[in-house]
């Protein structure tokens, strides 16, 4: 029997977590739960949750302060944040420090739903034995192994997020394709009612180039077509 994916809420209102515990219970998620964030940085830690879903405004620790301390430790678990703020600072904030979504609140069950699940899909890392041989080429030195989910730069290992690794990915199995935001928002984000939000793609690929390029002003591997979107350059 396939083992249930565990789904980490850190968030200080209950009747928040109350709703949500319900309909993830419904779809066959494993729930654990945290109301301060202090409470969430070390249930983070010690049950290694598949994702986590990290409010911002939290008792003790707030919701950014989690997760830049988890990203610090080099774990990459997915984390969606939820927040009340309608403000553009705070979303790119979140995402600029590691979070690979958000939400915002009040958000329809569906739409958290469909989240997480496009989350979750990139979880355990294989075996570490695997190496920079093992992976398929992507140019300039750089290598991804599909099998442990894992890039390689002359063969150094780079720590980058789930969505960081899947846009990459995806960017690179189509070299010098160009593609718009809202197509990155559709393939590899996996939903359609974000795509309005460009700066969540543009955040992510400037953090993707400083840790994959020499010069991330001047990139070799992702480059923008003014006014059309971003490609992968085949050397």
């Amino acid at each position: 029997m396939e083992q249930k994916k565990r789904v980490l809420i850190i968030e200080d209102e209950k009747n928040i977590v109350d709703i949500i515990r319900f309909n993830l219970d419904r779809e066959g998620y494993e729930v654990l739960e945290a109301y301060d964030g202090e409470a969430g940085l070390a249930l983070a830690r010690s049950e290694k949750p598949d994702i986590i879903l990290l409010d911002v405004m939290l008792p003790k620790m707030i919701g950014f302060d989690v997760c830049r301390a988890l990203r610090g430790e080099g774990d990459n678990v997915p984390v969606i944040i939820l927040t009340a703020r309608e403000e553009e600072e705070d979303k790119v904030l979140g995402l600029e420090i590691g979070a690979d979504d958000y939400i915002t609140k009040p958000f329809s069950m569906r739409e958290l739903i469909a989240r997480v699940r496009a989350n979750i899909r990139r979880t355990a890392m294989a075996a570490p034995a695997a190496s920079a041989d093992e992976g398929m080429s992507a140019g300039g030195g750089l290598t991804i192994n599909t099998d442990n989910l894992q890039v390689y730069k002359h063969g150094t290992p780079i720590d980058l997020t789930q969505r960081e690794y899947e846009l990459l990915t995806f960017l690179a199995s189509h070299p010098d394709k160009v593609f718009s935001r809202v197509d990155l928002m559709e393939q590899v984000w996996n939903f359609a009612f974000v795509g309005d939000d460009a700066r969540t793609v543009d955040v992510t690929v400037r953090r993707l180039r400083e840790k994959i390029e020499d010069d991330p002003g001047n990139p070799a591997y992702i480059l923008t077509r003014r006014g059309v979107g971003y490609y992968y350059s085949a050397h």
